[in-house]
Parts: structure tokens; sequence; C-alpha cells
């Protein structure tokens, strides 16, 4: 299994190691599979039948097996047996599937330590590297950018890990009370919190202007775990093919997934579970008041907003308005056509935007890639977590809600069941929950007195060369 950048149209094929501790390419595309495994029917029984005996560790080891070939088979699953394992994740099941409503089910993907879907991602990502790092006698310093989750999750999975610094980027006042304690309460020496003067998008620019710099990259070792790292998606697949087996009960049977979409990391997993086979019906983009992606979906102009333009919404983990993910899809759209990408991407994103509305690839994203999209305003966030808590009796997060508003918008002309993938727990977003039932939600028992706990932050201006003076001093003055 060798992996390509979307932009590198000479195809040049790095091995997973490599990447894993890598992020984004040199040419400032993005890793994917040079082709993806194919999932057969057998496959299908084997794991249906594993996961039901063994648990999601040895579904998870199995499906990493198919991307993973300089790891050998014994320590992937140690390392998933590590990674998925209680009390780290709060349920047995890891990832639990409960029905809701008629034919509408919720993957449970906030067991985690941080109650966030990232944690499934993130807790895999720590072992490994940790595992490949040990192994080489290196180091990294991981440099993220987080609209609220990634960066909590980025930080539970690494702190006091050996070999690994942690610097992560948040935007100043734009998380809520509890995001912020989750990330900034941490005290450990190898996790250092930035606040930037900006929304998440200017975040996420710096990330890439660092990784832009070839020289301070290679010298300070700079390395990702925001979802421009192939080995965050490779994480994400498993849910869908667990999800998936849980609710069916013969390998012909469809699902549809909606899933709450900012940086399009989450159902990029599963555009690639369904280009690999797995029996994926539709899925369901669903974004908030920043509706990029919906816009694209429905006329095919993708038109990225400035940081001004960027809302702060009821639902802050979505609050992106330059997915960066979006173009491992378009790379598959538009026949791997690296040239073009870079193009598009590299040039054009930077210029105001494209359109595919006259491409012929375009309705073959709905026709043969099974996208749909929707948006939700913060009524609809309050209206659709105060109706599913009042008749279902099931409290939602605000972009979990996005999630199940857009798959009832579109239920009725689906077939299949669909899974809204949960994205946090109701009490990360406590002042959107007290408006919508008139409290707040309880906070979990792991959660008592995080709100109390003195803050460790640096505020930095929205600068690339200040950020990296800042990691340069921290890295020469800190140990790991």
């Amino acid at each position: 299994m060798k992996y390509i950048s979307t932009r590198d149209s000479n195809r040049t094929p790095v091995s997973f190691t490599d990447i894993l501790l890598a992020g984004l390419a040199p040419d400032g595309g993005l890793y994917l599979p040079a082709e993806y495994p194919q999932i057969s029917d057998a496959m299908l029984t084997s794991w249906r039948q594993l996961l039901a005996e063994e648990g999601y560790a040895a579904l998870a080891a199995e499906v990493l097996k198919l991307f993973v070939d300089d790891i050998d088979d014994t320590a992937l699953e140690a390392i998933t047996a590590r990674a998925y394992r209680t009390p780290v994740f709060d349920h047995e099941e890891i990832v639990p599937v409960t029905r809701i409503d008629e034919n509408l089910y919720l993957g449970h993907l906030s067991q985690g330590p941080t109650a966030a879907f990232k944690d499934m991602a993130m807790q895999l990502l720590g072992e490994l590297f940790e595992y490949e790092l040990t192994r080489r006698g290196a180091e990294i310093n991981i440099l993220g950018a987080t609209s609220g989750d990634t960066g909590s999750s980025a930080e539970y999975a690494m702190r006091g890990r050996d070999n690994i610094r942690v610097f992560m980027l948040t935007p100043a006042g734009r998380m809520t009370p509890f995001q912020q304690a989750q990330m900034f309460g941490l005290d450990d020496p190898n996790i250092f919190n930035i606040a930037l003067d900006g929304v998440f998008d200017d975040c996420q620019d710096i990330v890439k202007a660092v990784n832009g710099d070839p020289e301070f990259k290679k010298k300070y070792s700079i390395g990702a775990v925001n979802s421009i790292n192939w080995a965050r998606l490779m994480a994400q697949i498993v849910y869908y093919v667990s999800s998936w087996l849980k609710i069916t009960e013969s390998n012909d049977q469809k699902v549809s997934f909606s899933v709450p979409t900012g940086n399009f990391g989450d159902i990029c997993a599963g555009h690639i579970a369904r280009q690999m086979g797995l029996p994926i019906d539709k899925l369901i983009v669903a974004t908030n008041e920043n509706d990029v992606l919906d816009e694209f979906f429905r006329t095919g102009d993708y038109r990225p907003r400035s940081s001004a333009e960027t809302q702060a919404t009821s639902s802050p983990s979505m609050d992106i308005s330059r997915a960066s993910n979006f173009e491992r899809l378009v790379f598959d759209v538009l026949g791997r056509d690296a040239g073009r990408i870079a193009d598009l991407f590299g040039t054009r994103v930077r210029a105001g935007g494209f359109t595919l509305a006259e491409d012929p690839a375009f309705p073959a994203i709905a026709e043969e890639y099974g996208f749909l999209s929707a948006t939700s305003s913060h009524a609809d966030r309050l209206a659709t977590i105060a109706e599913t808590n009042e008749r279902l009796g099931v409290l939602i997060d605000p972009h979990t809600a996005d999630g199940v508003k857009a798959a009832r918008e579109w239920a009725d002309k689906i077939d299949s069941p669909i899974v809204v993938l949960e994205t946090a727990l109701p009490v990360k977003f406590s002042e959107t929950i007290a408006e919508a039932i008139g409290e707040a939600p309880a906070i979990p028992e792991r959660f008592e007195g995080i709100l109390d706990a003195e803050r460790h932050v640096v505020d930095l201006p929205n600068d690339a060369e200040k950020v990296k003076d800042y990691i340069r001093t921290s890295i020469e003055t800190t140990e790991v």
C-alpha cells in the first residue's frame, strides 16, 4: 500500500509511516492511497463475526491492515487494543449505535476522554506516533488548529507521551467555556496552547504556512494531527464499518449516514469507505450557517468565505469556510487529475474559489458518489434539540442536531436507514442546551470540576512568523 499527493502529477509513492509523521505533502497536497483497497463479501461476513465476538479494537486492526504494510500485523493489533479500550472509552462497545426514531439511528462517537468524536482518531494517532517515533528514535512537534474538539482530543491523546510536543492553535474567544477548560486546563510540559487573534480558518492557514516552510518543518520536526493527516481518516473509516455492521443483518443491505460537517474529514472517511465497497447508500453533508459546502453540493460553486464572513454560531466546531479535506473528494471526482487539483486548490481557492457547475463530473457527485447536503440555523438547532429531547428522550449537542435536521430533511427521499454520526456530548455546549430545553445538561461524573482548573494558554497575533518564533523558543527550552 502506497500513498500519493492530491497535487503530485508524478504520483510519487510514499509509505504509510512516512505520511503518518509528515501530515501535509511537500507540494501542499493531501495524501490518499494510490488505490483504495476493496472490501469483499467474505470480508464483511468475517468482520461481522469479529465485531460480535472480539469487539471494536479487533475490527479496527483488520481495517488498518488494509492500509498499513510497514507495521506488522501483531503490532497493529496491540496498537488498536491500547487505543480502543475501557476506561479510556466509557462504553465497552466503544461506538454503540442506538435507534432514536423510525429509520433514524445515532452513532455514539463521544464515549472517549474528551466527549467528542475526535477521540476516535486521536487515541489511535497517539499510539501510532509513539510506536513509530520509538522505532525511529525520533521526536515530533505536532502543530494543529482546532475549532473546538480536535485540540482537546489531540492533547489528551498525546499528553505525557515521550518524544512528542503539541502546539495547538485556537481561535480566541470562539470556543465554549467547557471546550476551553478541557484544553487550557492541561498543565503537561509537552502541551502548548495558543489563542490566536482570528477565526479557525486563520489558525488553519498558519498551520499550512508553517508546513509550507520546508526548512523550518524539517529542522523542528513539525507534524500534523488535524484531519489533513491521513491516519485520522483511516481511523474514522472503522466506525462507518462498525455502524453499518451493527444495524444490518445481511451484506446486501445499504445504510446512509448524516454527518455534521466542518472541515470535511469525518464525511470524507465515509466517502472512502463507500469507495472501498462498504454498502453505503447516501452521505448527507450537514452544515450550519457557514454553508460553503451545502452551496457547492447544490450548485457546483465552491466559494470559500473570508474570516470576516465566517459566522460565529451555536455549533462552533463547524464554523469553517475552507474545508481542507474537500480537496480529497474533488481529487477522486475529477479522475485523480493532480494538475487540475493543484490549480483549483493551490491557485483558484486563494483567488476566491471555483465552479464545477458545468463540468461533466459534477452530476456524478450525487448520482455516483451518493452525496446530498442540507444546512441549519440556530433556530433549527434549538427546535431539533428540544423536539428530540421531549418526544424521544434523547439529548443531543448542537452539531449533532444539525445532523439530525439534515437526516430528517432527506429521510422521505431515501429508502435506507440513516445513521447520524454524533459530534459531542451535550455538556460541551451547555448554554445552547439550556436555551433549547430550559436547563443545562448534567455534567458527567468524569468531568466534574473541569471548569475550575487554572488556565495555561498564550495569546498570539495572527502572524505565522510570530507562531514560528514561539514554537522555536518552546522546543529549545523544553525537553520531552
